[in-house]
C-alpha cells in the first residue's frame, strides 16, 4: 500500500472537487473511501473489509426520488422545472410511457435498457420481471440547478384503472422500485384520476414497508377551481387515503403544488413546490449524515475484526506452543516405553557396551527380578500405554493454523490505515458538512 500512489490519487480527488458543492464532494470523498477509482487500489473499505471476511456495501454518491401517481399528474413537468431543462416529454400517451431514469452527468446523452441497467447495477433484478427491460430508458443533463447534483429521480408510468393492459406487471415494478429509492412522491391530480385504485393499492402495499418514505402532493392545484372546490378534492382524496389499513393517521399533509411556468394566470391558491425541494434538501443532509456515521460504524467495525483476528492468532501460537512443549514431553515417555517393552526380547549381553550399560543395567535387573507369571501382562500393560502415548503424542503434534510474518503485517497496516487515516478524514469531512450550519467559531 504505498504512501505515493494515495498522495497521488488525493491529488486528482481535489482537481475532480473543484466546483462542486461541499455536500456532493462528501458523498464523492465517502464513495471513493470504499471504492476507490483505481480498480488495482487495496486500500478500498469494500477490499479491506473483504479480505477479513466482512461484507460492506458503498455509499451512494446520489439520493433517489421516485415520482408516481395518475397518468397526467405532471410528474414530469416536475422533473423538467427541477432539471430547469426540458428533459422529459409531458402528456405523453400512456400505452408508450415506461421507467425514466433522471440523472447528472457530463454530457446530454439517452441510455436504453441494457446501458441503463449496466450504469445503475441495483436496478438489474428488474431484468427478471417481464417486458420491464425494453422500457427502462436513461436521461443524462448536464443541469447544474437546484441540488440536481445529488438527485437521480425515477419517473414511473402513468397510472389508470379499466381495461389498461401494460406490457410489464407495474405493481410489481413501481414496489421494487420503492424499495430502493430514499423518497417516493405521490402526485394526485384533481382533474385526471386523483382516485386511481391501481394508484391507492401501490400506495399501501409500499406504506406497509416504506412508509417514512412517501410524500403525497395534489399537483396541478392551480386548475383544480375555486378554494371550496380544492379543499372538497383534498378532501376526498384524504378520505379514500385513510380508508386504507396503514394510511390512517393524524397530521395528515398534503401540500398544493403546480408547476410556475405552466400557469398563464394568475394562479388562485399558494403553490407550496419549495416544499417538495425542502423535502429533497433535508433527504441530501440524512443521507450525508448517515454515510458518515456508516463510514464511522464501518471503520470500527474492521478494526474490531482485524483486532479480533490479530488476537485469535495470538492465541493459536500460544497454544501450538503449549502443544509443542506436550508433544515432546509425551514423545520422550513414548520413546522410554518403547526402550522398556523392547528390552524384554533383547539379549542383554549383547547390548552390553561401556556407553550404554548406565542405562541398559537397571532395566536388565527390572525383567530378570520380575516374575514369570507377570511378564505377560507387564508386557500387555506396556504396549497398551505405548499405544495411548503414540496416539496422544500424534494428537498434541496438530497444530492450529496461524498467519505468517507477512499476512500478520499486512493486517496490522490495514489496521492502521483505517484508524490513522480514514477514521481522521470522516472527522475532517463531518466539521466541513457543519460549518455550513454552525459556522466555524462553533466547531
Amino acid at each position: 500500500m504505498p504512501s505515493a500512489k494515495s498522495a497521488a490519487r488525493s491529488s486528482a480527488n481535489s482537481t475532480d472537487n473543484v466546483g462542486i458543492s461541499v455536500n456532493e464532494k462528501i458523498l464523492r470523498e465517502c464513495h471513493r473511501l470504499y471504492v476507490p477509482a483505481d480498480s488495482d487500489d487495496d486500500k478500498g473499505l469494500i477490499s479491506i473489509a473483504q479480505s477479513v471476511g466482512i461484507s460492506l456495501l458503498a455509499p451512494r454518491k446520489k439520493i433517489t426520488v421516485m415520482l408516481m401517481g395518475n397518468h397526467s399528474a405532471g410528474k414530469s413537468s416536475f422533473i423538467n422545472w427541477y432539471v430547469e431543462e426540458h428533459i422529459q416529454r409531458t402528456g405523453v400517451a400512456i400505452e408508450t410511457q415506461g421507467f425514466t431514469v433522471v440523472t447528472s452527468g457530463k454530457k446530454r446523452e439517452s441510455l436504453l435498457g441494457n446501458a441503463s441497467f449496466h450504469l445503475f447495477p441495483h436496478l438489474k433484478p428488474m431484468q427478471q420481471i417481464e417486458g420491464v427491460p425494453e422500457y427502462v430508458t436513461t436521461e443524462i443533463s448536464t443541469s447544474k440547478q437546484k441540488k440536481f447534483n445529488l438527485v437521480m429521480f425515477v419517473d414511473t408510468p402513468g397510472l389508470v384503472d379499466g381495461d389498461m393492459l401494460y406490457p410489464f406487471d407495474v405493481n410489481q415494478s413501481i414496489e421494487f422500485l420503492g424499495g430502493l429509492c430514499d423518497l417516493v412522491f405521490v402526485f394526485f391530480d384533481p382533474i385526471g384520476q386523483a382516485l386511481c385504485k391501481r394508484t391507492l393499492n401501490i400506495v399501501e402495499h409500499l406504506n406497509d414497508k416504506f412508509s417514512d418514505r412517501i410524500r403525497f402532493f395534489l399537483s396541478k392545484a392551480d386548475t383544480a377551481g375555486t378554494e371550496s372546490d380544492r379543499q372538497r378534492v383534498l378532501m376526498q382524496i384524504t378520505q379514500e387515503l385513510c380508508k386504507r389499513p396503514g394510511l390512517n393517521k393524524c397530521g395528515f399533509d398534503m401540500p398544493t403544488i403546480f408547476v410556475p411556468s405552466l400557469v398563464d394566470k394568475q394562479p388562485r391558491c399558494e403553490n407550496q413546490i419549495e416544499k417538495v425541494c425542502k423535502e429533497i434538501d433535508k433527504t441530501i443532509n440524512q443521507t450525508i449524515q448517515h454515510t458518515l456515521n456508516k463510514l464511522e460504524e464501518d471503520c470500527i467495525q474492521i478494526d474490531t475484526k482485524v483486532e479480533h483476528i490479530l488476537h485469535e492468532d495470538r492465541s493459536q501460537g500460544n497454544a501450538n506452543l503449549k502443544a509443542t512443549l506436550i508433544s515432546f514431553f509425551l514423545l520422550v515417555l513414548t520413546s522410554l516405553t518403547g526402550f522398556i517393552l523392547s528390552m524384554s526380547y533383547i539379549t542383554f549381553d549383547f547390548l552390553k557396551i561401556k556407553e550404554t550399560e548406565l542405562f541398559i543395567t537397571p532395566v536388565e535387573q527390572f525383567w530378570r527380578e520380575l516374575p514369570k507369571a507377570q511378564e505377560f501382562r507387564t508386557r500387555t500393560t506396556l504396549g497398551v500405554m505405548l499405544f495411548v502415548l503414540l496416539v496422544a503424542t500424534k494428537l498434541f503434534s496438530r497444530k492450529l493454523p496461524t498467519l505468517s510474518r507477512k499476512e500478520r503485517r499486512t493486517l496490522q497496516e490495514k489496521q492502521n490505515y483505517v484508524i490513522s487515516q480514514i477514521k481522521p478524514l470522516k472527522a475532517k469531512l463531518y466539521t466541513e458538512y457543519l460549518k455550513q450550519s454552525v459556522g466555524d467559531h462553533d466547531l
